[in-house]
């Protein structure tokens, strides 16, 4: 006897009940013609994830109910197993439903509550505490969420009580690396109580994460022996025997993983993708400044959306180079993007004009850089608002790191694509890119970094050394490694200490910024909340 069970790796909405139970009715339909007799969804499939305080709202949480009662009326003639808010008892469990011929049959709460990181849930949920297992066609299935997997009680309790096979529903969000812990952890619950265990993963963009999907199965020896591909909506089928063992023939050969630079980069263009057409935007547009940051952003941009869908504007000033302009215009031509080419020098010297009594007397500093950011923050905002395009933001993650930003000038806009990128990474990306198609021209690789704000300007007149500033960065952000244990690893102790303040005192300007895509554990953000006035 053959079990045919099918992942349903789907791209949810978040909020969208209604049109998130029409995808489960469509795509049980769809598995039951694939000749599977049991089709598993992502975790809180009906509500997408996170919904946060969605949950807070009656309203909401009944949308769910009509919700689930229409799947259950739907999908006939193949059973489900779906995620799902509901109130019981008093309290709001995260479950993981059963729903045969109509019938809800059993229900799991989820007993592992991830409270860390990006996740809330004790806000929300009620734990539970018991294991759930449920027969079907004669083999006994245990129920899992998510983080229930990463702990050691729900597996166990599930095996015993007899579960012979774990369907585990996975909300589980990207970052570098990530794949490979997942299918190491997964591999040893499935050594340690042999049984096979069906990972079901989420897809898509919300907000700043991305899930990857990459759905998978492990036999009871920890061997994965199916999985479905990253970064796209998917449908895996696995056949099981009536032990619940994987009928295949042998492993799936161990895959060659692939670069981070390579998972990143699609991480990034999902991530715009989804943010840009789940928001209603028709499209993008963004300032092209002939540097490595916006070139990448542009072809990150046109990957997501199309060509016809991203428009590129280069605003220069007299201080702005030649080859700038020659080197945005050349990648515009190369991904066949439309541009706009408007110089800031009248609005710029409309606004010296204005403030001339009141800078009487005083040198020009940075706040002339700064007016130079905002007439190019305020040209950009109107061709979005005219547009009705989203204005997508270049900065990388160690300028938003020490503040090397201007606030309502290049930090105006409504995403920011590689705002969780180190500098040293988008190079890295930038060649990536280039290594499948050479959309970014050589010379922007090569030149040094500046935002020609004044005469001979480089980010390294500012900061130092990209090489040196970036790991500095990460021991202090995501590591949470203090000044003497940085120093300790050979970091001059006066530049480590003058990174770590300009980190400190920029928490301001990173409370204004537009979200961007998380690719790291430790994202500016929902990962780390430091307050603004501190005396640490």
């Amino acid at each position: 006897m053959i079990i045919r069970i099918q992942i349903a790796q789907l791209n949810l909405l978040v909020g969208d009940v209604a049109g998130n139970a029409g995808r489960v009715i469509d795509a049980a339909a769809k598995a039951r013609a694939a000749g599977a007799d049991l089709v598993v969804f992502p975790e809180l499939t009906l509500t997408g994830y996170p919904p946060e305080d969605l949950l807070l709202r009656p309203e909401f949480l009944a949308r769910v109910e009509s919700a689930l009662e229409r799947v259950r009326v739907q999908a006939q003639g193949i059973t489900l197993v779906l995620g799902y808010p509901r109130r019981v008892a008093g309290g709001l469990f995260n479950l993981a439903g059963v729903i045969r011929d109509g019938v809800l049959v059993a229900e799991y709460a989820k007993q592992a509550l991830p409270n860390y990181s990006v996740f809330d849930e004790k806000r929300y949920f009620q734990p539970g505490g018991e294991a759930v297992v449920f027969e079907h066609r004669g083999l006994r299935l245990g129920l899992s969420v998510c983080e229930d997997i990463w702990s050691e009680g729900p597996t166990a309790a599930a095996a015993a009580a007899g579960a012979q096979v774990m369907i585990n529903l996975n909300a589980s969000p990207f970052h570098a690396g990530k794949q490979v812990e997942r299918e190491a952890l997964v591999g040893r619950r499935a050594r340690d109580h042999g049984m096979t265990i069906l990972y079901a993963n989420l897809v898509g963009g919300q907000d700043e994460l991305v899930f990857d999907g990459g759905s998978f199965v492990v036999d009871r020896h920890g061997q994965v022996q199916g999985r479905a591909p990253q970064f796209e909506e998917h449908a895996l089928l696995v056949d099981l025997s009536a032990d619940g063992a994987p009928v295949t023939g042998g492993a799936t050969p161990q895959r060659d993983e692939p670069a981070d630079e390579a998972l990143i980069y699609q991480a990034l263009v999902l991530g715009v993708r989804d943010y840009v057409r789940k928001n209603g935007f028709s499209g993008a547009v963004l300032g092209l400044s002939g540097g490595v940051d916006s070139a990448l952003t542009l072809a990150i941009a046109v990957d997501a959306l199309g060509a016809t869908q991203v428009e590129a504007v280069l605003m220069p000033s007299c201080y702005t180079a030649d080859m700038s302009n020659e080197d945005a215009l050349e990648q515009a031509q190369r991904l066949r993007v439309r541009t706009h080419t408007i110089p800031i020098a009248p609005a710029f010297d409309s606004f010296l004009a204005m403030l001339k009594n009141a800078f009487a007397d005083q040198a020009p500093d940075v706040t002339e850089e700064n007016i130079q950011a905002r007439c190019r923050g305020v040209i950009l905002m109107a061709l979005s608002n005219k547009h009705g395009r989203i204005l997508l933001t270049t900065g990388n993650k160690s300028e938003m790191a020490v503040g090397y930003a201007t606030l309502y000038g290049d930090m105006a806009g409504g995403f920011a694509p590689i705002k969780d990128c180190p500098k040293t990474l988008v190079y890295r990306l930038a060649h990536y890119r280039n290594a499948l198609d050479p959309v970014i021209p050589e010379r922007v690789l090569t030149r040094p970094p500046s935002a020609e704000l004044r005469p001979d300007q480089t980010d390294q007149d500012s900061l130092p050394p990209y090489e040196v500033l970036d790991p500095i960065l990460r021991f202090y952000i995501e590591e949470d490694q203090g000044v003497d244990a940085i120093c300790a690893r050979g970091f001059d102790e006066a530049v480590v200490r003058r990174v770590t303040r300009l980190v400190d005192r920029n928490e301001y300007k990173r409370r204004q910024a537009p979200p961007g895509v998380r690719i790291s554990q430790r994202a500016f953000g929902r990962d780390r909340r430091y307050p603004i006035t501190s005396g640490f």
